[in-house]
């Protein structure tokens, strides 16, 4: 498997859940249509309901790179930024098996 994997975690505030679910599908059907995008799926865990994430594949680092500069995700970046309890990050990752 060869591209770019990205993880990103979020943990909202308490009674922030909605909210950062709300910024998450709001995110990912314009970045679904990236042409970068190989996929991407927003998740919520099952054993605690203020956890998110977010997995997506990209063809290559400048894809998203690229992706990492559109109106829509600078939106996402800031509107979730002061929803979670943490600093905001993606973790950038290779496939190794």
């Amino acid at each position: 498997m060869t591209g770019l994997a990205i993880f990103a975690r979020f943990h909202a505030h308490e009674g922030k859940q909605a909210a950062v679910e709300a910024a998450i599908r709001d995110v990912v059907p314009p970045t679904r249509a990236e042409p970068g995008c190989v996929f991407i799926a927003g998740h919520c865990s099952t054993s605690d309901p203020r956890l998110f994430f977010i997995h997506s594949r990209w063809i290559d680092e400048a894809a998203f790179n690229s992706h990492a500069g559109l109106p829509h995700t600078k939106h996402f970046v800031a509107t979730v930024s002061a929803l979670i309890d943490h600093p905001f990050e993606a973790a950038r990752a290779t496939a190794i098996v």
